[in-house]
């Protein structure tokens, strides 16, 4: 501890020709936006290595970083960082909200013309973020990180990740060879009408496609973990499986849930009747028993089941109506923010 003490006297130390504070009539040309949980021993290399990409950028910018409800004393670096460099803005959360939410915090909270995104953890090398927005200058909406070499173990991490991305890319029409790198770029005009929920910060490019996005990736390192342990097991997949599942349908039918019930029901519905007729001409033709045979049980089941079907397509209809207005709700809870803005300093009760 006295070590770690030591290397926090010697990366916050205050270097009063670095620091300009951000005029409040003036916004920063790049907002950095980090999640982060559970990463005290991260927090001092994280700084020191940002800082550095960023001044040798020459542009300015804030860093948000989001503290997803830590408890391990993240917070209380995270402030000695705020109240010595004013680059640096904390939002931290009540509790531990997840990754989307707390992206969805940067998101509303920068104020930069690109919003970056970046791993709390340091694998990602933030020497990689000229790179990016050098491509994102060159028209693009979001520029994507590409691991093209992982520093993960093959089989139980790097072989999954490749068949998802092959699945996620062809079930979205967005092709990307690496959608899990945190490290990307966005035009805040896209950032900030992104809408997200669950744990849908993974198809982020995906969801942005309905706005009519200019997309680019640009190969980036990867470097392994240094502190810490990675928050993401086995059940990662099964949520990618079934969030998947959600993108697929906000992307084809999100604004028109109807044609895919109201289309389900209808034939359902259809089969049931065909099957309907045939037995009134077995009946009414032939002269023949119908009342013991399946086929009519079979026919009256498909019958209902297409009307049921069929509303509840109108039923999701009203509902994504509902979704599609603005409600001002948000997915997670602040409990503080840190800000050097007058009067942005706020606590929830």
């Amino acid at each position: 501890m006295t070590q770690t003490a030591e290397n926090l006297s010697k990366i916050y130390a205050y270097q009063p020709e670095r620091f300009q504070t951000p005029s409040s009539e003036t916004n920063p040309r790049l907002s950095v936006v980090i999640p982060l949980y559970n990463e005290v021993d991260n927090i001092p290399p994280l700084y020191h290595e940002l800082s550095t990409a960023l001044d040798a950028l020459g542009d300015t910018y804030e860093v948000i970083v989001v503290d997803d409800g830590s408890n391990d004393g993240s917070f209380i670096e995270l402030r000695k960082l705020f109240e010595t460099d004013p680059h640096w803005r904390v939002i931290r959360f009540r509790r531990n909200f997840g990754q989307t939410a707390g992206l969805m915090a940067g998101f509303e909270a920068a104020r930069g013309e690109y919003v970056i995104t970046l791993d709390a953890d340091l694998q990602n090398d933030p020497q990689d973020i000229p790179k990016l927005i050098a491509k994102a200058d060159e028209g693009y909406d979001i520029v994507s990180g590409w691991r093209m070499e992982r520093k993960e173990p093959f089989f139980s991490r790097r072989l999954p990740s490749m068949l998802a991305n092959r699945l996620i890319s062809r079930s979205t029409g967005v092709a990307l060879h690496d959608y899990g790198c945190t490290l990307k770029v966005y035009r805040a005009d896209i950032a900030k009408h992104i809408r997200l929920y669950g744990e849908l910060h993974r198809f982020i490019p995906a969801i942005a496609s309905g706005l009519g996005v200019q997309l680019a990736e640009v190969p980036v390192s990867d470097r392994a973990r240094r502190f810490g342990k990675s928050k993401y097991g086995i059940m990662r997949t099964f949520k990618v499986m079934l969030d998947l599942i959600t993108v697929i349908f906000f992307l084809s039918f999100s604004t028109r849930p109807l044609h895919v019930f109201g289309g389900i029901g209808l034939v359902t519905g259809a089969v049931g009747v065909l099957i309907g007729v045939y037995l009134a001409f077995v009946r009414l033709i032939l002269q023949q028993g119908i009342g013991d045979r399946p086929l009519l049980l079979l026919s009256m089941l498909l019958i209902i089941l297409g009307v049921q079907i069929t509303g509840t397509g109108l039923v999701a209809e009203f509902v994504m109506r509902a979704y599609h207005e603005p409600q001002g709700r948000k997915i997670y809870v602040v409990r503080e923010e840190l800000d050097h803005e007058p009067g942005a300093q706020t606590e929830t009760a």
